[in-house]
């Protein structure tokens, strides 16, 4: 069988974790931030985790991950 192909678009907005969840970066946070308070702005920075209904879809977009 050949390799399989990661999704590259995938490939750059998820990186799995030591316990095999995926780590995401939250919408919002690149541009129209002026009128955002601080503390959304600041919440938006920290990583979030794949929910586990979607973990399994992203590990089929990333077999060698």
């Amino acid at each position: 069988m050949p390799k399989l192909k990661s999704n590259r678009g995938a490939a750059k907005r998820f990186k799995r974790t030591a316990r095999g969840n995926f780590k995401r970066s939250h919408s919002h946070a690149n541009h129209i931030l002026t009128k955002k308070s601080p503390k959304r702005k600041r919440n938006l920075r920290d990583p979030a985790l794949v929910s586990a209904s979607d973990r399994a879809a992203i590990a089929k977009l990333l077999p060698y991950r």
